[in-house]
């Protein structure tokens, strides 16, 4: 049985220097999802430090926290029927060049660093990462 889930979909620095926010919005509407809310945002590097926390020990993790405060990100609530695995699938793979067509990364990605877009990776980090930016 499919419940309605909601997950967390940021449009990165990379997408929306090149003003892609509304495009990739539409990639998302397309695929039957619901924008519940939004907001464009520049987070500070202790904040993306604090979001990416679950990384901290990986290699990449200081660039990573670097990059998401480089500029302006578009932070949206997505709702749809089994969101975080729909949107996962519609983002692709993190390598640009391994997505499949079709998607937004193979789409927009330019490195596997700039790759336009994160999404949550499970339900109760959907919860986590949308109380972080949308505390109400």
């Amino acid at each position: 049985m499919s419940s309605t889930e909601q997950t967390l979909s940021i449009i990165k620095p990379d997408a929306v220097e090149r003003n892609l926010d509304n495009e990739i919005k539409e990639m998302f509407k397309s695929k039957g999802f619901k924008i519940v809310k939004e907001k464009k945002i520049q987070i500070e590097k202790v904040e993306a430090e604090t979001f990416y926390k679950v990384h901290e020990t990986k290699p990449f993790y200081n660039d990573l926290c670097s990059y998401l405060s480089s500029g302006p990100i578009v932070v949206m609530v997505l709702e749809k029927e089994n969101a975080v695995l729909a949107n996962r699938e519609l983002m692709g793979a993190t390598n640009p060049k391994e997505a499949t067509d079709g998607t937004i990364r193979k789409k927009y990605g330019i490195s596997i660093d700039k790759n336009s877009v994160h999404g949550s990776d499970s339900v109760e980090n959907a919860k986590i990462e949308i109380n972080f930016f949308f505390k109400d």
